[in-house]
């Protein structure tokens, strides 16, 4: 009985010491992974890599904060390259090899379509910050930019009320200019303006002189510029050197945010108008701790414009649609955060359930001579999306 005894007890002490031995391990640290793809190189680099740059601050709060579920946010970065084709080879790569939970990026909507195509084909879920053309609504593709009813047509219909009927239309050549263009066209037409001219050039065009010698012959009351990437720098350039300063033919631009002054030049912007839902100089304490933030993080002569902010917002509304799906997988997240609201540095928004897309308040703005926006207008409160501008009648058709 003895013997069986001190058998007993030298088991179970061997048990106890397995246990402690297993319960004094640490456990291993849980990361979850996300994709952020972007140009880093190329025309577009001018303007996304400050975008990369607000995500990778939204990660790095969060991670300070706890994470998302306990996790870690790991990121696998890649660049575009300023490349439909290469931004859809990456996000294949980040979706079947990598095996990221979500991927933020793009910025052009040609890159946003080759991206797009294979989202869906993996179920995968974009993030997108850039104000677009609108006429889509993916399942896969969280929309945080402006629908065209929050960017271009109350854009224009300032134009209309405060500055002139004679519109210029100048572009890079792809899908956002040309369906943007289109949408103002017809807006034109059912409001009695005219397009005096349209001009499309390929993108990282260098060479505007044919364009600005039509535009001092045209004499347009504004210039709408749907230039992308650094075209922006030499069109600017070029105007200025012309003699056509703001005081003479204003121009009112959709992808030029307060990010790009500086590189572009503040005196060849000075008086020249914008049309965003977000400024740096919008007033609310959330954008006075964002931009100190991002200031802190990237240097102090960084400026923050719309698509930055739109990309904070992303990242911050996808951990809070983990968090209330209690799941990283696509589809639980998808559905979680619709409906979902988030005091942004912009003022509250909230995500259309129907349609992916922000609730988000509009606001038009002109360049100061410190390179900062000066608020002209903003709208009385967030307005809702309405990418297929079902609720206009003169757009019918488009």
């Amino acid at each position: 009985m003895k013997r069986y005894f001190t058998r007993a007890v030298i088991v179970s002490a061997s048990i106890l010491c397995i246990l402690t031995l297993v319960s004094c391990k640490k456990p291993k640290k849980k990361y979850v992974k996300v994709g952020i793809l972007h140009s880093l190189t190329g025309t577009m680099s001018i303007s996304e890599v400050g975008v990369r740059d607000a995500e990778l601050l939204a990660i790095k709060e969060l991670n300070e904060a706890g994470g998302v579920l306990g996790c870690q946010i790991k990121i696998v970065e890649e660049d575009g390259k300023s490349n439909p084709r290469m931004f859809a080879e990456k996000a294949r790569k980040l979706l079947e090899e990598d095996k990221v939970a979500t991927i933020f990026g793009c910025w052009t909507s040609d890159s946003r379509k080759a991206v797009k195509k294979v989202v869906e084909e993996d179920y995968g879920l974009l993030w997108y910050p850039v104000q677009y053309e609108g006429f889509e609504a993916s399942p896969n593709i969280m929309y945080m930019g402006a629908a065209p009813n929050q960017q271009v047509v109350p854009a224009i219909d300032y134009c209309i009320t405060n500055i002139g009927k004679r519109i210029y239309l100048l572009g890079s050549d792809y899908i956002f200019p040309r369906t943007a263009n289109a949408i103002i066209k017809a807006q034109l037409k059912n409001n009695g303006g005219t397009c005096v001219g349209e001009t499309y050039v390929p993108m990282h065009e260098a060479d505007f002189s044919q364009v600005i010698k039509e535009i001092q012959k045209l004499k347009p009351d504004i210039i709408i510029n749907t230039l992308n990437g650094n075209s922006n720098q030499s069109f600017f350039s070029q105007l200025k050197y012309s003699g056509i300063d703001a005081d003479t033919i204003p121009v009112m631009s959709f992808s030029v945010s307060d990010s790009e002054i500086k590189s572009i030049g503040i005196e060849k912007l000075k008086g020249h108008y914008v049309a965003w839902n977000y400024f740096e100089s919008t007033a609310s304490a959330k954008n006075t701790r964002f931009v100190s933030a991002y200031k802190k993080e990237f240097g102090q002569n960084k400026a923050v414009g719309d698509p930055e902010e739109a990309a904070y917002i992303a990242v911050n509304l996808w951990a809070s649609a983990c968090t209330r799906a209690g799941t990283f997988d696509v589809e639980p997240v998808r559905i979680a955060a619709k409906g979902l609201t988030y005091i942004a540095p912009e003022g509250m928004v909230t995500l259309e359930g129907s349609n992916q897309h922000l609730n988000k308040i509009t606001r038009i703005g002109k360049i100061n001579e410190k390179g900062q926006i000066d608020e002209l207008y903003s709208s009385e409160a967030p307005v809702r999306p309405d990418p297929y501008l079902s609720t206009y009648a003169w757009a019918r058709g488009l």
